[in-house]
């Protein structure tokens, strides 16, 4: 990866790891920088449009993090929602005990702070997660599901998920996950 590239992706990972663990209006720019390790001048280059543009960045990459995670979990269980939702609780509990209960959903976090206000934030926010329930609902629609009631259970699977990772950071516990996982098709 060239130099440049680096800084500009460093820039957005710690961004989101930041804004996942502490918020997004507890981020500042200068903590971007000192933990990032990216020269001050980078952070305009490029993101001219600061903070928000950074932001921005950061949903896309948790996004796309989460998305690929949630494909390769429909490539194992394309047809099996229950299997897909117990593979995604899991997934997510791991990722949760791992971080020490510190992070929740990283598109999430931003986002709640940031939306409506933002219309770019909203936007963003409105692609990503069109994206991961698309995917959820897929594997409705290959059980037999109809399309218009595998997107409405796949936004049902999602808001549990959502809802879920903030009981189990709250409790300090993957109970909540897996719980969800466990019943929410059972």
């Amino acid at each position: 990866m060239a130099r440049a590239a680096k800084h500009r992706r460093q820039l957005i990972e710690t961004a989101m790891r930041l804004f996942r663990e502490q918020g997004y209006a507890s981020t500042g720019l200068q903590q971007i920088l000192a933990e990032s390790g990216a020269p001050k001048g980078s952070l305009y280059y490029y993101f001219p449009g600061g903070k928000e543009e950074l932001g921005r960045a950061a949903i896309e990459l948790a996004g796309d993090k989460i998305l690929e995670m949630l494909r390769g979990v429909e490539k194992r269980h394309p047809a099996d929602p229950i299997a897909f939702v117990r593979v995604y609780g899991k997934t997510m509990a791991g990722w949760m005990a791992e971080s020490g209960f510190q992070s929740g959903c990283p598109v999430a976090t931003t986002l709640l702070e940031t939306v409506p206000a933002s219309p770019e934030m909203t936007e963003t926010g409105n692609r990503v997660v069109d994206a991961w329930v698309e995917v959820i609902s897929r594997v409705f629609v290959a059980a037999g599901v109809r399309p218009r009631e595998a997107r409405t259970r796949g936004e049902q699977v999602l808001a549990s998920m959502e809802g879920a990772l903030l009981l189990a950071r709250v409790r300090r516990s993957t109970r909540p996950i897996l719980d969800v996982a466990k019943t929410i098709w059972s």
